[in-house]
């Protein structure tokens, strides 16, 4: 059997991303539809104020995460980890629940991303149909996904870098347009102190922008999936995690701050305020203001680049994590078989077709859109809730059976006051995100906003059942390190 055959048999991907492909995946996959589309809408519900303390307050939540993300991949760096996390140090109707809610969680991002390319095509070919780019995208995101890791790393790395490049000008032309250096007049601070500026609807109004912000924010835990086939996970993973958490921050928080102090939180032409306008982008509306025509249309492309990268981030995510659910014996184990090249073509083309979901987008007219943001943002919030509860019991463990923190390769902050923190911000989250629909006995809206509780619910009920599963005591607890994916597939045998 040669080399390739044996690849293909065991079932393995391969360690194919350089330390740089590692630091442009977590900081590509979080920079997309939220920053560039959903932006718009976090300043429309909440004002200028409230939409920069809701997203301050869930970077500092995922900042935390991802350093009790980074403290488990360095000490297991394994191809789509959370489920594997999750049924390690916690229960494996956990890891199982987990690892299928994230699944769906990327599988129906991938969507919002192909649905949002087609609305973003509709400013230059508005009479195209929409199905038409949203099958083109989709199409080019495969045949990215279908080749070599290492091939996937360096597209996203520079449709990365166009998006870091391109904040990067926004921000110096937002600054000269507030400074009346361009747009012919002074803009200032004026807009954050109309009607209701800074803070519209108060703490209830943020809380509702949060899941905006969640939606924005995920991708970064995605430094744990490539974790798997980072060629240096020890070196590669600490790097990204100390780099791209304050690049988003300084990117988030100052792009926002522009945007809110050239538009006013009423203008129609924010996502959110007029379902005719959802096509519009904050940036192209900035760039428009600034009095540069020509530049809106090139800011346009490069939001369909964008938007293309992290859909390109939620597939890559969503098979990896298709993948790693069949070698523990979570998914059928074809969805675990790899091709010579080492991607698993089977969790590939499976997760394909659930993201032809899409096309429900283009038939239903664009609210659909805002019906996905929603529902896939707080699937993302139980993804973190997983996270931060394996990294509390994984520490926990890990000194209860005597082992000294200096021997991990990389030690989370704050702790416990990181993964506690993050439990309670995501049961917030989760609990209060939609409590009018309740009040209106808006069951449309309630589906909507919660369907992936009741989901998660009962994957977590099934197979506690099925297989008489239980919490694994502390001083059980496996926190041995394991750099390969059939290490967890003993779980189930126990």
């Amino acid at each position: 059997m040669n080399e390739n055959e044996s690849q293909e048999a065991n079932g393995q991907v391969k360690r194919g991303l350089k330390a740089r492909h590692v630091s442009m995946i977590a900081l590509g996959g979080c920079i997309g539809t939220g920053l560039f589309v959903a932006s718009g809408s976090a300043i429309s519900q909440a004002g200028p104020g409230g939409a920069l303390t809701a997203y301050f307050l869930m970077g500092m939540m995922v900042y935390f995460l991802m350093t009790s993300l980074g403290e488990m991949a360095t000490n297991m760096p394994i191809s789509g980890s959370f489920a594997a996390y999750s049924s390690k140090y916690v229960d494996p109707a956990l890891g199982f629940a987990m690892g299928w809610n994230y699944w769906f969680n990327w599988a129906i991002t991938v969507a919002v991303d192909i649905s949002t390319a087609s609305l973003v095509m509709k400013f230059w070919l508005p009479n195209v149909p929409a199905w038409i780019w949203s099958a083109i995208a989709l199409v080019i995101i495969f045949l990215i996904n279908a080749m070599s890791v290492s091939t996937f790393g360096e597209t996203e790395f520079w449709m990365s870098a166009i998006k870091v490049v391109t904040i990067i000008i926004f921000l110096a032309v937002g600054a000269l347009t507030i400074f009346g250096i361009m747009g012919g007049h002074f803009v200032g601070m004026r807009n954050f102190s109309i009607k209701q500026a800074p803070f519209v609807g108060g703490f209830p109004a943020i809380l509702s922008v949060f899941v905006v912000a969640g939606f924005s924010f995920q991708g970064t835990e995605l430094v744990g999936i490539s974790a798997g086939e980072s060629q240096d996970p020890q070196h590669s993973v600490p790097k990204a995690i100390n780099e791209v958490f304050w690049r988003i921050i300084l990117f988030y928080i100052l792009t926002i701050f522009v945007i809110a102090a050239i538009i006013p939180y009423t203008s129609h032409s924010l996502l959110g305020s007029s379902a005719t306008d959802i096509a519009i982008s904050p940036f192209t509306l900035v760039f428009q203001r600034a009095g540069l025509a020509a530049a809106a249309s090139v800011m346009n492309a490069v939001i369909l680049t964008s938007v293309i990268s992290s859909a390109n981030s939620g597939m890559y995510a969503s098979t990896r994590m298709l993948y790693s659910l069949s070698n523990s014996g979570y998914a059928p184990k074809s969805l675990g078989k790899t091709a010579a090249n080492g991607i698993p073509y089977y969790s590939l083309l499976v997760t394909t077709f659930v993201s032809l979901l899409t096309f429900i987008s283009s038939i239903a007219g664009p609210q659909i859109y805002m019906w996905l943001v929603a529902a896939s943002g707080l699937t993302g919030f139980i993804a973190w809730f997983g996270i931060a509860i394996s990294h509390y019991r994984f520490r926990r463990a890990f000194i209860r059976q005597g082992h000294s923190l200096s021997e991990l390769k990389y030690h989370a902050k704050l702790f416990p006051f990181g993964p506690v923190l993050c439990l309670i911000l995501c049961i917030l989250v989760i609990v209060g995100q939609n409590p009018q629909a309740f009040a209106n006995f808006d069951w449309k809206q309630i589906l909507v906003t919660y369907i992936s509780v009741p989901l998660v619910l009962i994957l977590y009920i099934w197979y506690k059942l099925k297989h008489h599963t239980k919490i694994i005591p502390l001083d059980q607890v496996d926190v041995s390190p394991a750099h390969k994916d059939e290490d967890l597939s003993k779980l189930n045998q126990k």
